[in-house]
């Protein structure tokens, strides 16, 4: 796969997939874009600065053989796209996790898993404050989950079960994904500033990237849905 729209290529064909099923009478994700597309803006504009940020500092750098050359400041628009079409394929699973297992919900125990992954990252960002991606990456992930607690009277529907199952779901297609993005590769990354661990060809990092970009999205998706209910 030697093109200038591989990345673009990749983006669409995960797409495909969920944008056909949104419109599943028992879904109904076509429903919730109303609340989802607003949700994406603020994960997508924080994603952005720091992908300009990293980029520009040679944490990471994008092949030129694969991208079609159009940049949003040093990134190329397909990586723009990669923060919405990513939210809105993981959130489209979150809600078929959602309807298919409504009894995930209120697990005291996901909520302590939640928390005691936070203080981990937090933990191993510090230790690990010399290499960029791996600090940043655990910090503020640790910081959102933090956030989702202190902050519960606006992120009171975020449920700590449903957010870990659909997340261990989401890993399948996005490590997938990455797998393409980091073998070919379309992305490719400084390792001195990551553990130089990992999977396949994918730095253990990426999980967690992807994780904080999925949490964000789910929890202001269901903070701006909660919203809108309690207007009614």
């Amino acid at each position: 796969m030697e093109s200038q729209y591989t990345y673009f290529i990749i983006l669409a064909a995960s797409l495909a997939g969920p944008l056909v099923l949104s419109f599943d009478k028992k879904i109904a994700f076509y429903k919730k874009w109303k609340y989802l597309f607003p949700a994406m803006l603020l994960p997508a504009l924080f994603y952005i600065a720091w992908d300009i940020c990293f980029t520009k500092n040679g944490v990471w750098s994008f092949n030129d053989k694969y991208i079609t050359g159009i940049k949003l400041y040093n990134l190329p628009i397909e990586e723009v796209l990669f923060f919405f079409v990513v939210p809105y394929c993981c959130v489209f699973i979150y809600e078929c996790v959602k309807v298919y297992f409504p009894s995930l919900k209120n697990k005291a125990g996901a909520n302590k898993i939640l928390q005691i992954l936070a203080l981990a990252l937090f933990i191993a960002g510090i230790v690990f404050y010399q290499k960029k991606y791996t600090a940043y990456t655990f910090i503020f992930n640790a910081v959102f989950i933090i956030v989702i607690y202190f902050a519960k009277k606006y992120f009171k529907t975020f449920d700590a079960a449903t957010f870990l199952v659909s997340f261990l779901i989401i890993l399948i297609p996005f490590l997938i994904v990455n797998g393409f993005l980091t073998a070919l590769p379309v992305v490719l990354y400084n390792n001195a500033e990551n553990l130089g661990i990992r999977i396949y060809t994918i730095p253990f990092e990426d999980i967690f990237y992807g994780m904080l970009l999925i949490v964000m999205n789910i929890g202001l998706y269901e903070v701006l849905q909660n919203k809108t209910n309690n207007n009614n």
